[in-house]
């Protein structure tokens, strides 16, 4: 996602690769943590991954490349994420890096956008940061690739209705418009916040987006349940909410789908389609309502600490901030102490743009 955009295909099983083909891993005879997983799981071929090097850093890469002296990396594939009758485009933007800017998954990578500033002339463009959508894996699964979840930021004039092409998002449209072969200029990798916490295995995660907000659980989802890492067996909980406009709107939906039939005792999933749902007062269903539906399990698994992920667009936090607040009033709690001990135990985890 971006802290700006994204690119989607809907309506078809997306496959740039072989991911989807869950390839039989080869055992890999490595030290992992004990997990209890059912033979159900247990059982489930997961693909192979290299290279394994990138498990052994103890800590996050970080600002590998700077805004002066950025990496050229070259786009592999632009594919459209959402149907006909989603508003706006969302397109899966997959980068090649060549292994050279390894990154975790929850961090973000920076595109500077060819041309010139216009605020500054002689200068390039300011960096836009987005989430990456992919595993440090990547789509290919060999470490070389980083993926993209961009939405086409198109401005239209408010008092004739129609595009105004001056004011559209200048990197954006970049990206969606970018063809197999073209370079982009890559900067990071950052952000520290939105890392998975691996030291549990059996944690719960709850992970809260709209939109392209959802790029960084796209990660997580696939280290999870697609990908055979030698030393990360997850055995908790992931649940995803997911907020869009409609059916047309929704992102990685095949993958996400695949993992609620293959793993339906480590992954839930709830849709909040606001063109298309209705709350139980009849307004429109937003992903606050749809936690709300589920605020006494959301709260006992936040009790019993369990992660909790926001991303997407900031204006996303007030409703949400506010539902959990009259949750926890219903229960007798106050929000603001269950929000600081959320805090203070690294529960609480808020990545806006």
């Amino acid at each position: 996602m971006l802290k700006t955009n994204l690119v989607s295909f809907h309506e078809k099983s997306w496959s740039s690769s072989p991911s989807l083909d869950f390839r039989v891993a080869s055992s890999q005879s490595r030290a992992r943590p004990v997990v209890c997983m059912s033979v159900q799981q247990a059982s489930k071929p997961k693909a192979a991954v290299s290279p394994l090097s990138l498990e052994d850093a103890k800590e996050p890469p970080m600002h590998l490349f700077k805004n002066k002296e950025p990496y050229t990396g070259t786009i592999m594939s632009v594919e459209r994420l959402v149907g006909q009758n989603a508003p706006g485009e969302t397109c899966h933007i997959v980068i090649d890096h060549g292994g050279k800017v390894p990154y975790w998954e929850g961090q973000s990578y920076g595109i500077i956008p060819p041309g010139e500033n216009p605020k500054k002339p002689g200068n390039p463009h300011n960096v836009r940061l987005y989430s990456i959508a992919s595993t440090r894996y990547g789509d290919s699964f060999d470490g070389k690739t980083a993926s993209f979840c961009v939405r086409r930021a198109v401005y239209y004039d408010p008092e004739t209705g129609k595009e105004d092409p001056s004011k559209n998002g200048v990197c954006s449209n970049f990206l969606c418009d970018s063809k197999p072969g073209d370079k982009v200029q890559i900067t990071g990798p950052s952000g520290k916040i939105m890392l998975l916490p691996e030291d549990d295995p059996n944690a719960t995660h709850i992970m809260i987006a709209t939109g392209t907000g959802v790029a960084p659980y796209r990660s997580y989802l696939q280290r999870m349940f697609m990908e055979n890492v030698p030393t990360f067996k997850f055995g908790g909980l992931a649940w995803l909410f997911l907020g869009v406009a409609n059916t047309d709107s929704l992102l990685y939906d095949d993958e996400f789908s695949k993992y609620l039939k293959d793993y339906p005792d480590y992954f839930r999933f709830d849709r909040a389609l606001s063109r298309e749902q209705k709350t139980r007062n009849g307004g429109k269903m937003y992903a606050q309502d749809k936690i709300e539906e589920y605020s006494d399990e959301v709260f006992k698994l936040l009790d019993n600490g369990a992660h909790i992920y926001f991303c997407g667009l900031k204006g996303m936090m007030p409703g949400i901030q506010e539902t959990l607040k009259k949750v926890a009033e219903q229960r007798g709690e106050s929000w603001e102490e269950k929000l600081s001990q959320l805090k203070k135990n690294k529960q609480w985890h808020v990545e806006v743009y």
